[in-house]
């Protein structure tokens, strides 16, 4: 999908049309999170610092993300891309890989579906998408890059390596800017200089698990298949704060409201978590991630939490200034699957978060929340 967050804006206020638009934290340290593509003529871009997005263009349209809205796009667009074929593999809300291999006898050669794909989006969500056809994962995904914005780009097999050789790196994923750099201080700036260069010569200059990856992409190979319903690896939660904090209440209150988002999330999926991870990064920049394996998977913010504060006592932090903090779970597994029993305790906190999921359901995310979380000044030594 193209500009997505700020497209279903525009899509949802007509008078957004034509308009730069912004998606995103406006907060002292909040991010673009999409541009409209009028907005992308001004330099602006995704996870860019909003306060620099408006320094570029001061008359952009500033919204709010509204995560809800945009899932229940995403939801409808998988539907639409499901009923062309099973193998659909979401990459995120807005992009999915789609194998159409076993479609073309009903529905013509692949460039016919992803065509009348554009328009379906088009007529029944009132979206702009690019679409990529190709051989391969990779290529799909490169020519839907290059068809932007609003296009269909057919690569055949046998114009691969003609497409491909002119190329910057940059194109090749796992490049970045730095590495880019490094393998352009040896003569290696384009698809085609890496596809020609001996991959033993590449080890040594990269190393040898990415040259074997570089060399592949390079000539257009990729042997992964499409892998629909690809269960989640884990599930978490992070805020940057407006301002630096080095009040360790501040940040154990805040990991609670982190907890209540992963919590929900864990019931919502009818998963629970293995393991519980803090992410903290600090002024300067640096991040460190702390993790605990636990004995019983949970669901539960309140356990979560209690994990979670536990690893950030343990940094000892004494007042060092921190810019972000996140909680994960991951080794997720079924809620409903077999776990060990604890005679000791009963479930009492997971039968109020569940009965609180109920609530919110039927009157709004506010109707229930924790007392910690109503007055920034409470004193937060517990979860409630």
């Amino acid at each position: 999908m193209d500009a997505f967050y700020a497209a279903v804006e525009v899509q949802r206020d007509a008078s957004l049309a034509g308009r730069p638009v912004l998606v995103g934290g406006t907060g002292g340290r909040g991010v673009v999170a999409s541009a409209s593509y009028e907005a992308r003529a001004h330099g602006i871009s995704s996870a860019m610092p909003m306060a620099s997005a408006l320094r570029r263009c001061p008359d952009a349209v500033v919204l709010p993300p509204d995560f809800e809205r945009y899932g229940q796009v995403s939801r409808q667009l998988m539907e639409i891309l499901r009923s062309v074929t099973p193998l659909v593999e979401p990459l995120s809300l807005d992009e999915a890989f789609c194998d159409v291999g076993g479609s073309v006898r009903l529905l013509g050669p692949p460039e016919k579906v992803g065509a009348g794909l554009r328009r379906r989006i088009a007529s029944e969500l009132g979206l702009p998408a690019s679409v990529g056809v190709a051989p391969n994962k990779f290529l799909a995904k490169l020519c839907s890059g290059k068809a932007k914005p609003d296009g269909l780009l057919h690569l055949r097999v046998d114009d691969v390596e003609d497409f491909l050789a002119p190329l910057s790196v940059r194109d090749l994923w796992g490049v970045g800017a730095q590495t880019a750099d490094h393998l352009a201080r040896f003569g290696l700036r384009t698809f085609g200089d890496v596809a020609a260069i001996d991959r033993a010569t590449l080890a040594r200059i990269v190393g040898q698990a990415a040259a074997t990856q570089l060399s592949e992409l390079a000539r257009g190979e990729d042997r992964r298949g499409v892998t629909p319903h690809e269960p989640a690896k884990g599930m978490s939660a992070e805020e940057t704060f407006d301002t630096d904090v080095d009040d360790p209440e501040v940040l154990r209150r805040e990991l609670l409201r982190l907890a209540e988002k992963v919590g929900r999330r864990l019931r919502a999926s009818g998963v629970t978590g293995r393991t519980v991870t803090l992410k903290v990064r600090y002024a300067s920049f640096q991040t460190v991630t702390r993790s605990r394996t636990l004995a019983v998977p949970t669901d539960q913010a309140t356990e979560l939490h209690r994990e979670a504060t536990e690893l950030l006592d343990a940094l000892r932090l004494e007042r060092v200034r921190v810019r972000l903090v996140g909680l994960g779970a991951t080794n997720l597994i079924p809620a409903g699957g077999s776990r060990q029993l604890d005679l000791l305790t009963d479930d009492r906190w997971g039968r109020l978060e569940r009965a609180a999921d109920v609530a919110r359901t039927r009157f709004g995310d506010e109707a229930v929340t924790r007392g910690a979380l109503l007055d920034p000044d409470a004193d937060d030594g517990g979860p409630f």
